[in-house]
């Protein structure tokens, strides 16, 4: 029996945490088999990023419907689209209608600080490609860029999750891993869909290893639908799955910086 297909068109991250690293991590650790579209290299640890090269976007668009013509793909996930020619493919291909149970995670900021996204870029997430996703799973710092404005409560997080939904995608999750100042001890996912506000929370794991956690999220949800879930209970999985990695390489030292998840649920394992 075939294993259900799912595609990630995202960046590579040398320092295999985020980006397509992750993607793949997350897609196998869930049982997914996972395709891929590079949008671009970066030279990356867990410290800072230290360069990007972008992949012309009509390669970008290659990659993607090479795969499509060939492989059955029941989920897309889209992470560091990079520049706006980058996205402006992506989202025509979306507009097709060719990128079936669309998960855009609207990656703009690393977690070391570093801008992944061209200025330019910014406007055409809301007007070309937010429209046609199915779900939209941006942090609080990108949804303050979405913006333009600073988000610091729980209610605010609420608003915003709100006034991004107005944009078309049928679902929206305003990620909760940057702490506002009345949940410190919570990450609460705000959830809306069809109307409804639903708060999903977990304990906060005291770690700074949260390295390609916004990235595996984004990819989990992908696989949830690849496999057939509904679009709750594929973003409630997701929320479980991640929780797990990052409770899994808490007390990891891989670098120096923000380091990694366990995405294979090492922690728990017995050794060999």
């Amino acid at each position: 029996m075939n294993p259900p297909v799912a595609m990630t068109i995202a960046g590579s991250d040398s320092g295999g945490g985020a980006g397509i690293q992750a993607d793949l991590k997350t897609f196998a650790a869930l049982g997914v088999f996972g395709t891929s579209a590079i949008t671009a290299l970066t030279a990356q640890n867990t410290t800072r990023v230290a360069g990007v090269h972008t992949t012309p976007p009509e390669f970008v668009a290659a990659q993607i419907t090479t795969v499509l013509d060939d492989l059955p793909v029941a989920a897309v996930k889209t992470g560091m689209l990079a520049t706006a020619p980058i996205l402006k493919a992506v989202a025509s291909l979306a507009a097709e209608g060719r990128l079936p149970n669309l998960v855009v995670d609207p990656v703009m900021v690393s977690s070391s600080g570093d801008r992944l996204l061209d200025l330019n870029a910014e406007r055409a997430y809301m007007e070309l490609l937010l429209p046609h996703a199915l779900v939209v799973t941006p942090n609080l710092r990108e949804a303050e860029v979405l913006l333009g404005r600073s988000i610091t409560t729980l209610d605010e997080q609420r608003t915003a999750a709100e006034e991004l939904a107005v944009l078309g995608p049928k679902v929206i999750v305003v990620k909760g891993g940057h702490a506002v100042s009345d949940t410190p001890d919570e990450a609460v996912d705000v959830v809306v869909a069809d109307g409804q506000v639903t708060e999903l929370r977990t304990p906060r794991v005291s770690t700074g290893n949260n390295h390609g956690s916004g990235c595996s999220f984004s990819a989990a949800v992908a696989a949830g639908l690849a496999k057939g879930l509904s679009i709750m209970d594929a973003i409630r999985a997701a929320k479980d799955f991640v929780h797990r990695a990052i409770a899994g390489g808490a007390t990891w030292s891989l670098g120096q910086g923000h380091g990694p998840l366990d995405h294979f649920g090492w922690a728990g394992a017995q050794p060999a």
